[in-house]
Order: C-alpha cells, then sequence, then structure tokens
C-alpha cells in the first residue's frame, strides 16, 4: 500500500516539535520530480524508460512520508510548459499517469488519503481527465493525509487566474479593493484548501523554481539534491526533512 497510516493512527501521532516548537516534521512537502530523462539517458535507455523507473519512485516517496507523518505531499508531475514536448513523450506520460491511478487509486483510497489535483487537468485528453474527476470524487471524503498532483500547472498562470477572480468580484462591487491582503489572494489559489508549505524539494542538481508554487515558496525552506528523481528513496527524503529541522524558521523576525 502507497500509504497505509490509518485515520485513528495519524491522529494519535502528532509530529514532534522543536524547543522553539517548530515541528521537526514538515506538515506540508512539495517536490520538483527532475532528472527521469538523464537517468534513462546514463543508461543507454528511451525516456519512457525513465519516466517509469520515476512512477516508481513516487510510490517509494509516498510510503516513506506515510511513515514521517508527514501531512501533505504535493508533486509536480506535468507543467504548463511540458506540452512543448515531443508529442509522443506526452502521450507515454498521459499513459503512466493513467496506468498510476487504475494500480494505486484503491490503495490510496483504503489508506484514507485524499486525490487532489492543482493546475488544468482537463487540458489531457478526455479519458485521463475523466479518470482524474472520479479518482478526486472517489477520495474527496478522505481525512487521513493528502496527495497533491500539479498537472498542466505553472504557478504564474494560477496567479493570474487568482487575480481575474478578484478584479471581477472588486467589478461586481462585491469586494473593495482595499480588502485585497495576502489571505484575500491565497483564498483564490489552487492550494487554499491545503497545510501551508513547508519545505520544497527539488532533485537532480537544478537549482530553480521552474514556476512552481511560487506564491506558496514565499517562507518554505528549500531543498536541492543532486539525486536524480528515479533514485530517490526513503533515505533521501528523510535527509531532506532532517535539513529541514535543522533550520531556524523566523518568517522574518528575529
Amino acid at each position: 500500500m502507497i500509504l497505509s497510516r490509518s485515520r485513528a493512527s495519524r491522529k494519535a501521532a502528532p509530529a514532534p516539535a522543536g524547543g522553539d516548537g517548530q515541528r521537526l516534521v514538515p506538515r506540508h512537502v512539495a517536490i520538483i520530480m527532475d532528472g527521469n530523462g538523464r537517468w534513462a539517458k546514463a543508461r543507454h535507455l528511451p525516456r519512457l524508460a525513465g519516466h517509469r523507473a520515476g512512477a516508481e519512485a513516487v510510490r517509494r516517496t509516498l510510503r516513506a512520508a506515510s511513515k514521517l507523518g508527514i501531512e501533505c505531499v504535493t508533486l509536480y508531475a506535468f507543467s504548463s510548459e511540458n506540452w512543448k514536448r515531443p508529442e509522443q513523450e506526452v502521450a507515454d506520460l498521459t499513459g503512466l499517469m493513467k496506468q498510476f491511478l487504475r494500480a494505486e487509486l484503491d490503495e490510496l483510497h483504503a489508506g484514507n488519503i485524499r486525490l487532489r489535483i492543482i493546475g488544468d487537468h482537463r487540458a489531457f485528453e478526455p479519458e485521463a481527465a475523466a479518470m482524474l474527476d472520479a479518482a478526486m470524487e472517489k477520495t474527496a471524503g478522505n481525512d487521513g493525509s493528502t496527495l497533491v498532483v500539479a498537472l498542466n500547472y505553472g504557478s504564474q498562470d494560477e496567479l493570474a487566474r487568482a487575480m481575474r477572480a478578484l478584479g471581477e468580484q472588486v467589478k461586481a462591487g462585491m469586494l473593495d479593493p482595499a480588502q485585497i491582503t495576502p489571505e484575500t489572494i491565497a483564498a483564490q489559489l489552487d492550494t487554499a484548501d491545503l497545510p501551508p508549505l513547508d519545505l520544497l524539494v527539488r532533485t537532480s542538481g537544478e537549482v530553480r523554481l521552474s514556476n512552481f508554487l511560487l506564491w506558496q515558496a514565499a517562507y518554505a525552506e528549500l531543498y536541492f539534491t543532486d539525486t536524480l528523481w528515479p533514485d530517490f528513496d526513503e533515505a533521501a527524503l528523510a535527509a531532506a526533512v532532517e535539513a529541514y529541522a535543522r533550520r531556524e524558521r523566523r518568517y522574518g523576525g528575529l
């Protein structure tokens, strides 16, 4: 099972906190899963083999997150810029996504895991979009941990959509511009119902956010590792969490 922590055990075992009250285990971890292609190239394999190995890394990482007591995991699976990739690679990624849902959805649901999608997943072919809708509906009532998958997601687009929504409220006389605050903006984002982002991890040695959770990462801890995503495992996640626990989060204070 991907995530097996039961509802009762999750509520009975809160993550430990440090001396200043900071949780040693982040509630919400986001991961930019990078390096599938380089992993495959180094082994003289097709890129699809790297994506398949990356799917196995997702399974390992979610099991590890459950053991650590992480409440929410957000995975950057397909960016709004990934449509620029060759048509066959997009088709392969879509096929892997459907295969993952067929293989794992029942276990996610049995593990009391809620699946959330951020971004515009309806841009995918109809069968894939319908499967994602059905998976979210099936797990909507689960209140254990949350798996968030970013599909056809771009943070700048997310922010633009939020600004348009607020603009429409102002135009309709429902909102005074003076009432627009960071909180009202956050409430319009795809992540409005999720815990604040604590830790953002990027694999493969790249050191950039690539249009991912730009607003949400304002005070998140950033962790970059040279490990290629298909090689990411329980030890790699534990190392990221340990680095997080050693940092002092002051949020602009002393």
